[in-house]
This record gives structure tokens, sequence and C-alpha cells, in this order.
């Protein structure tokens, strides 16, 4: 058993592993934001705890960071569901004020000040899509740590922080993006059989990768 904080730019498999542990399943995130509490299933893994270090990548090949002021560090810990239903997966595609226009990604997004997990996924999934939806489990902790330029076109040092749940939607209507002009485009009922047809976003396509098929034979609405 271990207790550490995740330091900026730090991912909880790699620091349960210089523990001594590998991470077998996230079980529980609680707590209201800023002061969240992941808890994770482990097992001694029996080898080398030491890993390279991890490398901060760019994500704008065109930034010049000698010609810029030191970047802003920011970590930002946010929510997103795979949520299903009988119409299938439920995307949002990203707008022209992020990193990747066009490409899809999970309904979610940041958590509010004093905001758990969960209730900010069914508030912003509401906002991107207009879906009400029902969390069933949580599935999964992503990490992510860049340099590049946020939407108001400040350099930061970003550390993403992505708690991954499970969800379903029992009701499902068209989606509607409600909150109009930010970072989603548009939001849609996809194929489960046929969304890597579409253009997706790293991370979201991962997550898929790794749980979409279990979602589905597990969910009664497959």
């Amino acid at each position: 058993m271990f207790t550490d904080p995740l330091p900026h730019g730090g991912d909880p498999y790699r620091l349960a592993w210089q523990h001594g542990y590998r991470m077998i399943r996230p079980l529980s995130v609680t707590g209201r934001s800023p002061d969240l509490s992941l808890t994770v299933q482990v097992g001694r893994h029996g080898r080398s705890a030491e890993l390279p270090p991890q490398r901060t990548r760019s994500i704008d090949p065109e930034l010049d960071l000698s010609q810029e002021p030191e970047p802003l560090v920011r970590q930002r810990v946010a929510a997103y569901g795979i949520v299903l239903s009988d119409r299938g997966l439920l995307a949002t595609q990203f707008s022209e004020l992020t990193a990747v226009p066009g490409l899809w990604g999970l309904p979610g997004g940041g958590i509010q000040r004093d905001e758990s997990p969960a209730r900010a996924l069914l508030r912003e999934v509401m906002e991107e899509t207009g879906q009400r939806v029902q969390i069933e489990q949580l599935l999964d902790v992503q990490t992510d740590h860049w340099i590049g330029r946020s939407p108001s076109r400040v350099v930061e040092n970003f550390h993403a922080v992505r708690i991954i749940y499970a969800a379903v939607c029992t009701a499902p209507t068209d989606p509607v993006v409600n909150d109009v002009g930010g970072t989603t485009a548009a939001s849609a009922w996809m194929s489960p059989e046929t969304w890597e047809d579409q253009p997706w976003s790293m991370w979201a396509k991962v997550m898929l990768e790794r749980h979409l098929t279990d979602r589905r034979s597990g969910t009664a609405l497959n």
C-alpha cells in the first residue's frame, strides 16, 4: 500500500510502478475538486522500479519557446464518459478553439471547484450533447503532458488528468450542443462497429480500444 500526491506531469500507473506496484485498475475517485483522492487496486510487480524519464512533448511545431515567456504551469483534472445507448456510442467533436479541431472525443470536461468528478461528467454531457446519462462505474485514469497554446493563446505547460467513467443513456435523443461557442463543435451517436472510421483524438481512441468491447458485452444496451 502507498499514498502519494500526483505531481505535475505525473501518471498514476508510473507512480504506482515506482512504489513497487503494478496498477491493476482504479476503484474509486472521492472528494470534490481540488481535493480528490484516487483509490486503485495494485499488485507487486517484483521488478526494477526505475523508469525512463517522461518527456514533455510540444503540440505546436511552430512554437519557439525562446521567444516566449515561461510557460504557465497548469494541471486540469477532467471527467469523461464512454456512454452507450441503443443508438450507439456518444461522441463529441472538437472545435476550432482546440489544438485538434475536427477530431472526435468522449463527452466530458473540466471539473469545477467544489464539484465531484461524477457530477462534472453529468453536467458536461448535458452541455455538450443534451443527453441525460447514468454513471455505471469508474473505468480508467489517463494522463497527458505537453507544452502548447491554450484556446486563449497563452503558452502552457499543461498536465491533463482524465477520469474515465462508463455510463448509459436509457432515453437517447438527437444530440445537440448546448454550450455554443466553446470547445465542442458537434455531437453525435456513432455505431460501435464503425466508430474507428472517424478521426479521433489519440487519447480517446486509446480509451475506446481498451474499454469499448468490454462495455458493449457488459451492458444491456448492446
